[in-house]
Order: C-alpha cells, then structure tokens, then sequence
C-alpha cells in the first residue's frame, strides 16, 4: 500500500509528493483519495479506471 505519489499540482504549479489522505474498495476497485500537503488541492483515483485529476486540466 503505497502512501505518498508524486505528482503535478495545479494549485501550487509545480511537483509534489501527495500523501493518501482515505481509501476503500469499490466494485469497480480500491478508491484511492490524495492530497497536497501544501494547498487545499486533492483528487481521487480508482484502479486506474478514474482519475480525477486528469478532468481538472
């Protein structure tokens, strides 16, 4: 179970390691939440299926 992701934030413009802020099991996978440390910024993930960080760009 991987706890921190590298990834773009789009509120603070540059790269930042997320931490996993909840995450459940769904029928369509596990449903992962993550957030910046930094900003108020955070998405959510399932099985690679969703990623909703992709809509906001």
């Amino acid at each position: 179970m991987t706890m921190e992701l590298d990834h773009d934030c789009p509120n603070c413009g540059e790269e930042k390691t997320f931490y996993r802020a909840a995450s459940t099991t769904l029928h369509l996978g596990e449903k992962i939440k993550w957030h910046c440390p930094d900003c108020d910024y955070g998405f959510v993930k399932i099985d690679g299926a969703v990623d909703s960080s992709a809509a906001e760009a």
